[in-house]
């Protein structure tokens, strides 16, 4: 009989299910695969003399989060405030928030969050620095700042030519401590010709270089410089002047990083799977899994191990195959699992990962920070 857990307390400690003992569509994970790229992208940053505090934007977890620091990494990145207080709470103090906090009450909940933790913000003005200070001061902490640095990407970020002159403002306020800069070569990702997108990625990582050895030259400690996805770790480890990278869709690998930004060396560990529901043609099928299931905006999502099935289009519930070959043999009530095209953006559509070694189901792990956009 199918059951899906609501509630990961669920699982009996004798349990002995496999895939075919839940319903679909859920969300997979392969933990062996996972533990692989895991394991080459903490050594790999390693080998480089390169920290790794890898973004949990995708995954949501504090379960993963923390599975990350046993491996190596020295903390979490995170896309809001609220991501922090998860990852804090659940054990992960060092976190980095990749973004601008504003308004009083997030500066209030951030000064709570010093005491709990050890966070790190990003600042790209001194309108954001000021009203953060004072709340510092007022509740009797400090908190860690970077500054953010427009390196190309055109959507944040101080222009590098004015980081020195802000380094010097933020340097001066009690309730903050200044502790680097960071930058994204995010516009930089998809360049095909590997040659040019290593000589673009070193351009723009040079100018986080040149800042940092400004900052040093005037006395400013900058003891971060921070960049780099998933899509550009394999390259942007490799420049002069970084310290720590954030590349953390790698862990689950998906169609985008391999096909558009052509990284390899991962396993593809995160899967939907899907049940056929529908067989409206001999050349079509439907599955139960839609737009509210995968993400497809970057890239499709692709039939695992089949090279006859393509996803031809997705509404809200519905998903279209095209078959060809032997495919066009589906029938309805049978089971594939898919690729998604976009891993961080397929995961927040999902309340639990459900964790599988050799098709047996070994764990259960919510994502905690899911919808907390605050």
């Amino acid at each position: 009989m199918y059951k899906q857990f609501i509630n990961p307390t669920e699982l009996p400690a004798d349990h002995t299910l496999t895939k075919a003992d839940l319903d679909t569509p859920f969300l997979a994970v392969d933990l062996d695969k996972m533990d692989a790229n895991v394991a080459r992208i903490s050594q790999g940053t390693k080998d480089f003399n390169v920290q790794w505090r890898p973004h949990c934007k995708g995954h949501k977890s504090s379960i993963i989060a923390s599975r990350l620091v046993k491996a190596g990494a020295i903390g979490a990145t995170c896309a809001k405030l609220a991501e922090a207080e998860v990852m804090v709470r659940g054990g992960v103090p060092d976190v980095l928030i990749a973004n601008l906090i504003v308004g009083q009450a997030k500066l209030a909940r951030l000064a709570m969050l010093c005491k709990e933790g050890s966070p790190i913000v990003c600042i790209d003005h001194l309108d954001q620095a000021n009203p953060m200070n004072e709340m510092m001061v007022r509740e009797g902490v400090r908190c860690r700042v970077i500054i953010e640095v427009n390196i190309g990407l055109d959507r944040v970020g101080c222009s590098p030519d004015k980081t020195l002159e802000l380094a010097r403002e933020l340097h001066t306020l009690p309730g903050l401590k200044f502790a680097g800069i960071m930058g994204y070569e995010g516009h930089l990702l998809t360049i095909e010709d590997q040659v040019e997108k290593r000589e673009k990625i070193e351009e723009a990582l040079q100018l986080l270089a040149e800042n940092a050895a400004q900052l040093q030259a005037e006395g400013i400690p900058c003891e971060i410089v921070s960049c780099g996805g998933t899509g550009s770790y394999l390259l942007s480890r490799m420049q002069n002047g970084i310290t720590e990278l954030q590349a953390g869709g790698g862990m689950f690998m998906d169609q985008f990083y391999e096909q558009q930004c052509q990284v390899t060396g991962m396993e593809k560990a995160l899967t939907i799977v899907a049940t056929v529901v529908g067989r409206p043609a001999v050349d079509r099928a439907i599955i139960d899994s839609g737009k509210k299931t995968l993400h497809v905006e970057y890239e499709p999502a692709v039939v695992v191990g089949r090279d006859d099935m393509k996803v031809a289009r997705l509404s809200a519930e519905h998903g279209e195959l095209e078959l060809s070959g032997d495919a066009q043999n589906l029938r309805i009530g049978d089971r594939l699992e898919l690729v998604p095209g976009y891993a961080d953006m397929t995961c927040v559509l999902h309340d639990y990962f459900y964790v599988f070694q050799n098709d047996t189901l070994v764990d259960i792990w919510p994502l905690e920070a899911r919808g907390l956009l605050q």
